[in-house]
């Protein structure tokens, strides 16, 4: 019996309760341009559907690797489990409630194959509502100013398969928040972290969203990895108010006690408060504010030309 080739590229998704958006990430990697991937589903305990229309895909398409735990892991967890299951040097990791453009994984392939010292490439994005109208535009601006944050979404990477495991994965501490942050800092000291410029990743704001739910549990414990906290309010805020939704952050941020006053934390109180009183008109503003530091950042950032991540 001849043994099975390994395929070029991993493709690998966690999923929980990701009805009813599901369907369209499933399809959206079927429908690559690239096609000679395996497709790595791990299925964390799913008590809303998910698990049997998972089954419906997988036979449907062979390529679909399904595999499930019958005890929640949580998202380090399971994020780990399904890298585990993968059998490719090269995996791309996706997320349940996101869209892949249909070439997002022949573009990423092109840059890091062949380049043994990049570790990770992810693109950047524009931002959906829960039936997929375009809310948030890109934002090249992230590209040209250093930051601790990684400018791409975590379900647009595609990393090595042995540098992911040289840095031993998703720190199970970190679950709840910043566990893409934190990977993706660990492995940029293996190798180069880069950045397509162009949008080939679609990001889903909705109010059952991971981030929702981490930024709010971040928010009510007190760790010391949260720090001041700001982070974890802003990602509540934002997610809510690109869902369509009031922000809602007035009520959490006063009652924060250990929550440090300064510019940044007033400039997010504000932005609460405006989003608070007519969310529509923050939202547009926030939308022409984007459009223009990208534009801006257009001067020096060339669409397609990856560019590389540095923190501060």
């Amino acid at each position: 019996m001849t043994p099975q080739k390994d395929p070029l590229l991993s493709v690998v998704m966690p999923v929980y309760n990701a009805l009813p958006f599901l369907d369209a990430s499933v399809e959206s990697i079927l429908n690559q341009t690239c096609h000679d991937f395996e497709f790595v589903i791990f299925d964390d305990a799913s008590s809303d559907g998910s698990g049997e229309r998972l089954h419906e895909w997988a036979r449907r398409d062979p390529r679909i690797k399904l595999h499930r735990s019958e005890k929640r892991l949580g998202l380090s967890g399971s994020s780990n489990a399904v890298v585990a299951n993968s059998r490719a040097e090269i995996v791309a990791r996706m997320d349940a409630d996101d869209i892949a453009h249909p070439d997002r994984l022949q573009r990423q392939l092109e840059v890091i194959a062949p380049a043994p010292d990049v570790a990770v490439i992810g693109t950047l994005c524009d931002g959906i509502d829960n039936v997929g109208r375009v809310v948030r535009p890109r934002d090249r601006w992230r590209l040209v100013r250093r930051s601790a944050y990684i400018p791409f979404p975590h379900g647009s990477a595609m990393f090595r398969r042995t540098v992911f495991d040289a840095v031993g994965g998703y720190h199970e501490k970190a679950d709840g928040g910043g566990e893409d942050q934190d990977l993706f800092a660990r492995m940029a000291a293996q190798g180069r972290v880069l950045t397509l410029p162009d949008v080939l990743y679609s990001y889903r704001y909705h109010s059952s969203n991971a981030t929702l739910f981490n930024g709010t549990r971040a928010v009510h414990e007190h760790r010391p990895e949260n720090g001041n906290g700001l982070a974890a309010f802003y990602m509540m805020g934002a997610m809510r108010l690109w869902a369509g939704d009031p922000p809602m952050l007035l009520k959490p941020m006063l009652q924060k006690k250990s929550l440090k006053w300064n510019a940044q934390t007033l400039a997010i109180f504000a932005s609460a408060f405006w989003g608070h009183v007519s969310p529509p008109t923050l939202r547009t503003f926030l939308r022409s504010s984007i459009r223009f530091r990208d534009l801006l950042a257009g001067i020096c950032v060339k669409d397609g030309r990856p560019r590389e991540w540095r923190s501060e």
